[in-house]
């Protein structure tokens, strides 16, 4: 979530704020520490989907030919499914006062962020009704699952550059790293998504930027452009871009943002 606040929604809500190029080509796989270097990625439309322009979109999540998006505002919030770029098949809404953020799905598990409420939300991903909730300090903002030596473990951005790392049963905190750039904080982390090769993708909040990064050093390993994708008419009506979910089975992402008119099938290649 964010620090601008008041712009969208004086009285009620804020605004905060995913080549082949997925494997390890670079120096720096996650966990092998050789070389910093970052590489400079924009991102190439493949395919262009609609995308329902009222949807304040904070987080996409991708299981076979399902998309689940969650969506914030107070008395707004939603978590929705069906095909891409078509209309949701199964759709709940979140009641006031919560404030959708994040999703991820762990096994037969979905997991929903609140932004200031603390909250996490556990439901059925077939049915979208909840099960639990459980409480955590600080701000929700980004979610994502992760397989690493064999074991599963949720990673959480809160709007800083500390990733925190939760159990996916539980939810309970079990570590977390801070993420730099070039040895500086990279600040902003927003929504996430978390791909079969160890890395970790993370909207930078209020930029048109997504950055890769190496969940087990928290070093920024590329810099991806992806602005320019809606026209200038488009831009007047929508926000910042938000939400990113990895293509399963191929090297592309849906990426989309707040009030977005298109959804758009992405590959991130050299600049």
């Amino acid at each position: 979530m964010g620090l601008g606040i008041v712009l969208l929604l004086a009285s009620a809500s804020a605004d905060h704020g995913r080549m082949p190029i997925r494997g390890r080509t670079m120096a720096t796989a996650p966990g092998n520490a050789v070389g910093p270097r970052i590489q400079s990625l924009r991102a190439v439309v493949r395919d262009t989907l609609p995308h329902d322009p009222r949807a304040f979109t904070q987080g996409l999540e991708s299981r076979g030919a399902t998309l689940y998006e969650s969506t914030g505002v107070v008395g707004q919030s939603s978590l929705r499914a069906g095909p891409p770029g078509k209309p949701p098949t199964r759709y709940v809404e979140l009641p006031a006062p919560l404030f959708g953020e994040g999703i991820t799905l762990s096994g037969a598990k979905l997991w929903q962020l609140t932004w200031r409420n603390g909250i996490a939300i556990e439901r059925d991903p077939t049915t979208l009704a909840e099960r639990r909730r459980v409480s955590y300090r600080g701000e929700g903002w980004g979610l994502c699952h992760q397989r690493v030596a064999g074991r599963e473990r949720l990673v959480m951005s809160d709007g800083t550059d500390r990733l925190t790392f939760r159990d996916p049963d539980t939810f309970t905190a079990t570590g977390g790293v801070n993420v730099r750039q070039d040895g500086a904080p990279a600040t902003g982390l927003n929504e996430l998504e978390c791909t079969s090769d160890g890395f970790v993708y993370a909207n930078v909040y209020a930029t048109d930027t997504i950055l890769r990064i190496d969940p087990h050093t928290g070093t920024v390993t590329a810099h991806i452009d992806a602005a320019g994708l809606l026209t200038a008419s488009e831009s007047r009506g929508a926000q910042r871009l938000n939400g990113i979910a990895a293509v399963p089975g191929t090297d592309g992402f849906l990426i989309t943002g707040k009030l977005w008119p298109h959804m758009f099938q992405v590959t991130f290649v050299p600049r």
